[in-house]
């Protein structure tokens, strides 16, 4: 295990200190744990797969928890990130920003021992879907999950990682062929290239086509072989997971949705507030179905389909987020919480039982729409993919390509280019864009938007020069811009 830890008070940074001497005594183990005194020095020492464990504190000067958060998800998709504070109040925002928990000061030694002990214990089964990889870096850890394929070209061997992270190591690929070829997922290709079937996106005559696009060579030998490979693959992921007491399966892959309005089924013990927020929905052409309690909910759940589902936090006699928890392994459609209930603790406990959204009910009933609209298409929906020109949004993988080169982009970054991309040509003022990508944050001033966006440009200007695809309109806002070619949607 290897930690990060980044406060700017030096009496917190002595206290962490003692606080691993005594873990690693207390555990008779040894690990490095690393100390920053500020952001900007922890962002200059990470490139990416160094830590395995980052504690920031929350509130620093110059550049805060939330913001170095950010940065860090673009560096490394694996880290666990946790927040160290003395208020709760940013709960909920570290959530939204993937945090992987959140402690507050005075720091507690069993919480903090125990959260250790979770993390090492993680790992350990981590190692068993992955591989560690010594090379001119250090000592690095690859995930199989995120191994697109391997190459060796004379003595190098190159593990091509998602994002486009490429790990070279000197040795033969005979060296890692077993452990590889041992999991269903790799295959042989060619002498040279042993390829992750999940990440295949066509086999043509000569060659391997990546999800990210790129042309991998197959051998003529290889290539029956190969195709057979990945037809059972997929035929696999496609294969129902069925529960062991009889609930309704569901599939690894979601359904394709029926064409229609949305369905979305309500569930609320006051017929008031049932009756409010169902005409809400009805306004908008979906199709609104009611529960007064959870029990009638998952009987429900059992014998239709629904696009999203709209929980009452306080059901009387029984628990919504175990009932959260059961609608979600009954279904692909996303939970949302509705609730009275503000507090930051019982937000980030509707989200850990997989609820994506919280929503008041002192809401109103523009920003409850575009809330619940915003939710169901970040789902997913029947449209799998937007063409415009050289940009491809691919919904499904929650990818961007540019002239089939992926650009990798942060999840913040992709729902922004979608919301645009999708309603091309409209202008979205900073507060309408904040709305429905942070619907349940205060508004900032247009300081989040303002930052995201400046990377989305960049990066997309970046890889495609010959034509800006946001465009600022000033005084009003950002919108998607068409100058040849009408989007298109492919199904």
């Amino acid at each position: 295990m290897r930690i990060a830890i980044c406060d700017d008070d030096e009496w917190e940074l002595t206290r962490f200190s003692r606080l691993i001497t005594e873990y690693q005594i207390s555990r008779s183990i040894s690990f490095p744990c690393h100390f920053f005194r500020n952001g900007f020095d922890l962002l200059g020492d990470i490139k990416g797969g160094e830590y395995d464990l980052v504690l920031l504190d929350v509130l620093m000067p110059g550049v805060n928890g939330i913001q170095i958060t950010q940065e860090l998800r673009e560096l490394d998709k694996n880290v666990r990130l946790v927040f160290i504070t003395s208020s709760a109040e940013f709960a909920v925002e570290s959530y939204n920003v993937g945090a992987y928990h959140y402690l507050l000061k005075p720091l507690e030694t069993d919480s903090f021992f125990s959260l250790l002990d979770r993390v090492r214990g993680e790992l350990c089964i981590r190692e068993e879907e992955g591989f560690v990889l010594k090379n001119r870096e250090g000592i690095v850890r690859i995930s199989f999950a995120e191994l697109e394929y391997v190459e060796v070209i004379n003595k190098t061997v190159s593990f091509h990682l998602a994002g486009g992270i490429i790990r070279e190591v000197t040795a033969a690929l005979a060296d890692f062929e077993g452990k590889l070829l041992m999991r269903p997922e790799f295959v042989k290709i060619h002498r040279s290239y042993l390829m992750n079937l999940g990440c295949i996106q066509a086999i043509d005559t000569n060659c391997v086509v990546t999800k990210g696009g790129h042309s991998i060579p197959i051998s003529r030998q290889r290539r029956s072989k190969v195709r057979d490979a990945y037809m059972h693959f997929l035929h696999q992921k496609k294969t129902a997971v069925s529960a062991s007491d009889g609930r309704k399966a569901v599939s690894a892959e979601k359904p394709k949705r029926p064409d229609g309005p949305w369905r979305i089924l309500l569930v609320d013990d006051d017929p008031a507030d049932r009756t409010l927020w169902a005409d809400i929905l009805r306004s908008h052409g979906c199709v609104a179905e009611l529960a007064e309690n959870g029990k009638k909910a998952l009987e429900l759940v059992k014998g239709e389909d629904y696009d999203c589902v709209l929980l009452d936090v306080m059901l009387p006699g029984e628990d919504s987020f175990a009932i959260c928890e059961e609608l979600c392994r009954m279904m692909h459609a996303p939970v949302i919480f509705l609730s009275c209930v503000t507090e930051p603790s019982r937000q980030v406990e509707g989200f850990a039982v997989g609820g994506i959204d919280y929503i008041t009910k002192d809401t109103t009933a523009e920003l409850f729409w575009a809330k619940v609209e915003t939710r169901i298409r970040l789902a997913g929906s029947d449209r799998t993919r937007f063409c415009y020109g050289p940009l491809l949004l691919d919904l499904e993988e929650r990818k961007v390509l540019l002239d089939k080169a992926e650009l990798p982009l942060t999840p913040i970054e992709f729902d922004i280019l979608w919301l645009l991309a999708e309603h091309a040509e409209h202008i979205f003022t900073q507060e309408e864009i904040f709305d429905r990508i942070w619907g349940n944050q205060l508004w900032d001033g247009g300081q989040m938007v303002q930052t995201h966006m400046s990377k989305l440009r960049r990066k997309l200007e970046k890889a495609w020069e010959r034509h800006r695809f946001i465009e600022t309109v000033w005084g009003q806002g950002y919108r998607f811009h068409i100058e040849e070619r009408k989007d298109v949607w492919e199904k």
